[in-house]
C-alpha cells in the first residue's frame, strides 16, 4: 500500500475537504497513473450529498480521469511509463457474464465496479476516486488519450462524452437523418457535437434563449425554444432519433411527439422523479423510448480515438481542488459552460 492524498466528504452534509488515505500498490496487471486533471461530474455531487442514498463515506468523488502512467506491473502489455491515459466511471467488472463479454462492461451482470463508492475487490473498503494525486487501475480499464487533443478538455470526455457517444452508435446516427439534442449542459453540449460530427441534421431544443447562440457555435444547424407550444408543434412527426440529456424533471412527451414513425428516443439525463409517459404516443407512431448507460471500454476508446481525429474535445472551465465547494453550488445553478475540471497540481501535498 502507499500513501496517496485526496478530497473527500466525510458526511452528506460536510465540504469536501483535504483527505488522506491506502491505494494499492500496482499488481501484475495494473497501471499507476498521476492524476493530472478530473471533471466534475453532477453524479460526483450526488454521490457526495448521499442523495441516491448509497454512499459509503468517507467519498472521494472523481471519474473523468486524465493523467501520465508513472508505473505499470510486470505483466501489463498495454501501457509504459509516460502514456497518456485516462480513467472513467469504471475499474473492474466481472469480464465472464454475456455482457462483459461483449464489451458492455458498464451493463456487468454481478455489477461492475465503479471508480469510486465501490466494494474493492478484496472486499476490504470501497473504492477512491480521481479527486486525488495518484489511482491504480487494472489495465484493461485504462483508456488511451490521443496526442491531438487538450489533455484538460478531454477529461470530461470519460463520462459525459461516452455517455452521449454510446447511444448515438448504438442507433447508427449518421447522414441522413435528423436528430434532436435536448439539453444544452455537460451532457447535451457532447451530444451536438457528436451528432454533428457523425453528419447528421442537428436541432438543439432547449428552454433558454440564451443558448440559442452557443447551440449553433457548437455546430447545431437549428435551436427550438422548447417552451414555445407553436415551435414545438411545428417539429412533430419529423425526426429519426432523439438524444435527452436533461436530468431535470420535464414533459417527455413533448419530445416523443416529434418522432417520426419508427423513431427512437434515448434518455441519459436522469431526474430524480419518474417521467409519465403517454402510451399512445409511442403506440401510434411504433416510436420506441430507451435508455442508455456510460459506455463500455471499447467503445470508450472508439469514442476518445474519434475525438483524436476530429478534434472534439468537451468545453471547460478550470478550477483549483479547493474551489470545489462552490463549484457545486455553481453546478447545480446551471453556471459552467459546460464542464468544471479540477487542475490536480493544486491538490495539498498533504490532508
Amino acid at each position: 500500500m502507499f500513501t496517496c492524498t485526496g478530497y473527500a466528504a466525510t458526511a452528506a452534509d460536510a465540504r469536501l475537504a483535504p483527505f488522506t488515505f491506502e491505494r494499492r500498490d500496482p499488481g501484475p496487471t495494473d497501471v499507476q497513473i498521476d492524476i493530472h486533471y478530473c471533471g466534475v461530474c453532477h453524479s460526483d455531487l450526488h454521490q457526495a450529498r448521499n442523495e441516491w442514498r448509497n454512499t459509503v463515506f468517507p467519498c472521494v468523488p472523481g471519474h473523468e480521469i486524465v493523467g501520465i502512467v508513472r508505473a505499470v506491473g510486470a505483466e501489463v502489455t498495454k501501457y509504459s511509463a509516460g502514456d497518456r491515459v485516462g480513467v472513467g466511471c469504471m475499474v473492474d467488472s466481472c469480464r465472464e457474464c454475456p455482457s462483459c463479454k461483449a464489451g458492455l462492461e458498464q451493463y456487468c451482470e454481478p455489477g461492475a465496479r465503479f471508480t469510486y463508492n465501490s466494494p474493492e475487490a478484496d472486499g476490504k473498503g470501497h473504492t477512491f476516486g480521481g479527486y486525488s494525486r495518484q489511482i491504480v487501475v487494472d489495465q484493461d480499464f485504462v483508456l488511451r488519450v490521443p496526442d491531438s487533443i487538450d489533455f484538460a478538455a478531454a477529461a470530461p470526455l470519460l463520462c459525459a462524452g461516452v455517455t452521449t457517444w454510446s447511444p448515438l452508435r448504438r442507433w447508427k446516427v449518421g447522414p441522413g437523418q435528423k436528430v434532436g439534442i435536448v439539453g444544452l449542459g455537460g451532457l447535451g453540449h457532447m451530444g451536438v457535437k457528436f451528432a454533428v460530427a457523425l453528419g447528421a441534421e442537428v436541432t438543439l431544443f432547449t428552454t433558454s434563449e440564451s443558448k440559442v447562440a452557443d447551440g449553433k457555435r457548437l455546430g447545431a444547424h437549428r435551436v427550438v425554444i422548447s417552451r414555445d407550444s407553436a415551435a414545438m408543434a411545428a417539429e412533430a412527426d419529423s425526426f429519426d432519433f432523439i438524444l435527452d440529456a436533461v436530468s431535470a424533471n420535464h414533459d417527455i412527451n413533448a419530445y416523443l411527439a416529434c418522432l417520426k414513425l419508427d423513431g427512437t428516443l434515448v434518455q441519459v439525463g436522469a431526474p430524480e422523479d419518474p417521467l409519465p409517459v403517454s402510451v399512445f404516443g409511442l403506440l401510434m407512431k411504433r416510436r420506441s423510448f430507451a435508455g442508455s448507460l456510460i459506455g463500455g471500454i471499447g467503445e470508450t476508446q472508439e469514442m476518445l480515438d474519434f475525438c483524436g481525429e476530429h478534434g472534439i474535445t468537451c468545453d471547460v472551465e478550470m478550477i483549483r481542488m479547493d474551489e470545489i465547494n462552490e463549484a457545486y453550488e455553481r453546478m447545480l445553478k446551471s453556471d459552467v459552460k459546460y464542464r468544471f475540471v479540477i487542475d490536480m497540481a493544486t491538490l495539498p501535498e498533504a490532508a
